[in-house]
């Protein structure tokens, strides 16, 4: 963001599908919202798939279910990512996510130097929470020092 650029406006929102949480992410944005923050579904934020037995009862309730790329691109469909300043607050899954999110754009012809955004990674958070640790908070504290 430039000095005299405007903030960027938000909701952290995504819920039940990609498909439906793409309709509320276009709406949003019609009604001049400028940016995007990504709520993703506990499976998500832990890991599984959707059809995982341990997903059970969870997929979509309090964010969107991402699994593959497909589901990636269905969030972000007629979306402009080179436009948009994207946030994902996603934990212990962030890169795989984030890889998912750069591939989206590439394979829409985009260059990823172009993407903005940010995604937090905040193992602490599902500790103390959620109550669970899907992935040790030493390597995140480890990549956040360099």
């Amino acid at each position: 963001m430039k000095k005299d650029s405007p903030w960027v406006m938000r909701t952290y929102s995504g819920h039940s599908t990609a498909q439906a949480s793409n309709a509320l992410y276009r709406l949003n944005l019609s009604k001049g919202q400028t940016g995007l923050s990504v709520a993703f579904d506990l499976p998500t934020q832990t890991g599984y798939d959707s059809d995982h037995l341990l997903a059970r009862g969870e997929v979509g309730k309090v964010g969107v279910p991402i699994c593959h790329l497909g589901d990636m691109e269905a969030l972000f469909a007629d979306i402009p990512l080179d436009q948009m300043n994207t946030s994902m607050t996603i934990n212990g899954t962030a890169a795989w996510l984030l890889a998912l999110y750069i591939a989206t754009a590439e394979r829409r012809g985009m260059d990823p130097r172009v993407l903005q955004g940010t995604r937090r990674t905040t193992s602490s958070k599902n500790i103390s929470r959620a109550g669970r640790i899907s992935f040790h908070p030493s390597p995140a504290c480890a990549s956040s020092a360099t």
